[in-house]
């Protein structure tokens, strides 16, 4: 019993302390509404040592090994040669005449990857991508004719690749993109969200204004399969109509009561997109637009950090209202509010202060006591800067109230909220006191199961 509770302890600070690792491992910065899938081959043969093709060789498996016999090598001449024998970790059984990409990294006695099964098709396309240049552009030109290609593997590294592109590299590729091919695959209900989202962002590079009826098409749509990836769909319908694009997303998102909470919240990351990246429509009606959420006490802490980055200081006098009459279904909305009134730097907003802090001391101790004093400002990014991520209210998962359902499922993963710059540094003091208490759970139960009662260690 001992020796499970030591087990487990042992495994619970493994995975505590790679927890913490992963939360700070940078995110790179990407296309603004899509999210790759996984590491591109181009990203994973860069960070290998040999990387070959190879075939089984007939007869040689077992339960858990296989012999591989390479046939090219692609990368890593000095450390592997055609028609050399490996030993690789594989399961199954494999036709003869079958392909597989392998990579190895920790020379010389290289670890090598599960066997990927690869069509001809595929070995031409790793192939060039090792004689790739190393102008960004010119890369993703190479990718652009394999986005919906056939073979799946092609198609999904080639997404990956646009989707760790930042916008700005995506913009350059205007006179390469194919308007009416994107305008098809938009339309496409068979398309998975995150493709769609990509093709909006690449129409809204390309397209022409009359292609707004089809967007508008899709916008008003009540079949969400004809409206995936919304939040790339309303962006591209904005970039290619201008401001007065804002009039139907009011109407259909914002001021719409009966709006779904993931599409309302699709539109707040559209209007962040072109208030900080989009460059159509003047930030002064993006925010026009934001500020309808006020309007709907429920809904108003997902656009109060954005007032306070672009430093709209006109609604104080709305947000201490909204701060008074919060209820047990918008009482989240007190944090930021308070947060909001500590980057004003006008002395109105020290008076609201005070009197805030009179009526709820409980909000304004948990603002000030785990945010530091916020500091207002613009930004290129669509996320929230790190100085000011601490605007975001404390809305509880799975409260109370019918928008109280966890922003995890609510809202779509790839919105551009989630990937445009690093996240906040690591609270140091809590990663020394969870790595520590790990340690002492271990210690404890290791010192239990070796000292109880006459029984060996761990027995």
């Amino acid at each position: 019993m001992l020796k499970h509770v030591a087990l487990a302890a042992l495994s619970l600070a493994a995975i505590v302390t790679t927890g913490i690792g992963w939360r700070i491992t940078p995110h790179a910065m990407a296309c603004p509404f899509c999210s790759a899938v996984s590491q591109t081959l181009r990203q994973e043969m860069a960070s290998t040592d040999a990387v070959v093709i190879a075939r089984i060789v007939p007869g040689s498996e077992t339960e858990s090994t296989a012999q591989f016999l390479i046939e090219r090598v692609i990368q890593g001449d000095g450390l592997v040669k055609p028609e050399q024998v490996i030993t690789v970790n594989y399961f199954g059984k494999a036709k003869p005449e079958q392909r597989f990409l392998l990579m190895g990294v920790d020379p010389p006695e290289l670890l090598w990857s599960s066997p990927l099964p690869i069509s001809e098709t595929a070995i031409d396309y790793v192939q060039s991508i090792k004689k790739l240049p190393e102008d960004p552009i010119a890369r993703l030109k190479f990718y652009l004719p394999y986005l919906e290609h056939p073979d799946s593997m092609l198609a999904r590294d080639a997404y990956d690749e646009f989707a760790s592109a930042p916008y700005g590299e995506l913009k350059q590729l205007k006179d390469s993109l194919d308007r009416r091919q994107l305008l098809q695959w938009v339309q496409d209900t068979s398309l998975p969200p995150d493709r769609k989202r990509l093709y909006f962002v690449l129409l809204g590079i390309c397209g022409q204004p009359e292609d707004t009826e089809i967007l508008e098409r899709l916008l008003r749509s009540e079949d969400p399969d004809q409206r995936a990836g919304l939040d790339a769909l309303i962006a591209c319908y904005i970039t290619l109509k201008g401001e007065s694009a804002l009039d139907l997303v009011d109407e259909l998102f914002l001021k719409n009561e009966q709006s779904r909470y993931a599409d309302t919240y699709a539109a707040i990351m559209a209007l962040r997109f072109h208030g900080t990246e989009g460059g159509v429509v003047p930030k002064e009606r993006v925010l026009q637009s934001m500020r309808l959420l006020l309007m709907r006490p429920q809904l108003a802490d997902l656009v109060i950090p954005d007032l306070a980055r672009w430093e709209d200081w006109s609604q104080i006098d709305r947000l201490v209202q909204l701060f008074k009459t919060a209820d047990e279904t918008t009482s989240w909305v007190r944090v930021p509010v308070i947060n909001y009134l500590r980057a004003c730097p006008l002395p109105e907003a020290e008076a609201a202060l005070q009197e805030l802090k009179e009526i709820d001391p409980a909000a304004y101790k948990r603002a000030t006591s785990y945010f530091p004093v916020p500091r207002a400002g613009d930004g290129s990014s669509t996320r929230l800067p790190d100085r000011m991520r601490h605007l975001v209210s404390d809305r509880p998962l799975g409260g109370p109230g019918p928008f109280a359902a966890s922003t995890a499922t609510a809202i779509p993963s790839t919105s551009l909220s989630v990937r445009r710059d690093l996240p906040p540094p690591p609270n140091r003091l809590l990663v020394t006191s969870v790595v520590g208490m790990a340690a002492v759970t271990v210690w404890l139960t290791m010192w239990l199961a070796i000292s109880g009662a006459g029984r060996s260690p761990l027995a």
